[in-house]
C-alpha cells in the first residue's frame, strides 16, 4: 500500500472517530440536558473570532491559533457536547484559507475531526470524578496533555504520509515549536476557570487580551526565524564560493 492510500485510510479513520465523538457527545447531552447558555455562546464566539488569528509554524505545513485556550476553557466549564461544538466551529473557521488560498475540503474535514477528538478527550478527562477528586490541577494537566497528543500526533502523521518525511522528526519539530504555547494555555485556562467561579460567564473575556499579546509575540518570533532561515543559505553560497576559490 503506497503513502497515498495510507493517507486516505488515516484521514478516513480520523474522520469516523471525530463523528463518533460528536455523536457520543450528543447522546450524553440528551441524557443529562446540561446546557450553559451564556457561557457556551461566549466561548463559541471567542473561539470563532480567535480561530482566524493564527501563525504558520516555520519549517512544517502547520499553523497555531489563538483559539486553543477557549477550547480548553469550554472543555473545563461546559458539557461534552458544548465543548465539542466550540472546537468544531473553531476548527472549521481556522482551516478556511485566507483570501487567495485554495479551499481544501479534505483538509478542513481532517483538521476539524482531529480537534473535535482532542477537545472531546480533554472534556471527558476534565469531567472524570476520580481525577477531579485528586485535584482540579491534576485533571487540567491530564486534559491539556491529552489535547496536545491527540491534536499533534495525527497532524505529524498525515504530514509524514503526504510529504514523505519521518513522522517522529515532524512531531519533534511540532513539539519544539508549540509545546511552550500549550503550557502557557494550560496556565491561562487554570486562571480563567478560577476567575469564572467569581464573575461567571464573563471570565473567558479576560483571556482575550492575553492571548492576542501572545499571538503577536509568536508572530514576530516566527517571522524572525523564517527570515533567518532564508538569509542563512543566501549567505552560505558566497562563503562556499570563496572557500572553493581558496
Amino acid at each position: 500500500m503506497n503513502n497515498s492510500r495510507l493517507a486516505t485510510a488515516f484521514i478516513t479513520t480520523i474522520t469516523i472517530s471525530g463523528l463518533a465523538m460528536l455523536g457520543g457527545s450528543l447522546v450524553s447531552l440528551l441524557k443529562t440536558n446540561a446546557l450553559h447558555e451564556y457561557q457556551f455562546l461566549a466561548l463559541l464566539l471567542l473561539g470563532a473570532v480567535t480561530s482566524r488569528t493564527k501563525v504558520k509554524l516555520p519549517g512544517i505545513n502547520g499553523t497555531m491559533s489563538v483559539n486553543l485556550p477557549f477550547m480548553m476553557i469550554a472543555a473545563a466549564q461546559l458539557s461534552l457536547f458544548e465543548a465539542v461544538v466550540v472546537a468544531l466551529v473553531s476548527a472549521i473557521l481556522q482551516s478556511i484559507p485566507k483570501r487567495g488560498g485554495q479551499f481544501q475540503p479534505v483538509k478542513v474535514l481532517f483538521n476539524a475531526s482531529t480537534i473535535v477528538l482532542a477537545a472531546g478527550a480533554a472534556a471527558i478527562l476534565l469531567h472524570n470524578g476520580k481525577l477531579v477528586s485528586m485535584h482540579a490541577s491534576v485533571a487540567l494537566l491530564a486534559a491539556c496533555s491529552i489535547f496536545f497528543l491527540v491534536n499533534t500526533l495525527p497532524v505529524a502523521t498525515i504530514i509524514s504520509l503526504t510529504e514523505g518525511s519521518g513522522m517522529m522528526r515532524i512531531w519533534s519539530s511540532i513539539i519544539h515549536l508549540s509545546f511552550p504555547y500549550y503550557v502557557a494555555c494550560t496556565g491561562v485556562t487554570s486562571m480563567v476557570t478560577v476567575v469564572s467561579q467569581r464573575v461567571g460567564w464573563q471570565g473567558p473575556l479576560a483571556a482575550l487580551p492575553v492571548m492576542l499579546l501572545m499571538y503577536r509575540s509568536y508572530q514576530r518570533y516566527f517571522e524572525s526565524a523564517t527570515k533567518s532561515a532564508r538569509i542563512a543559505p543566501a549567505t552560505a553560497k558566497p562563503l562556499a564560493r570563496a572557500a572553493a576559490a581558496n
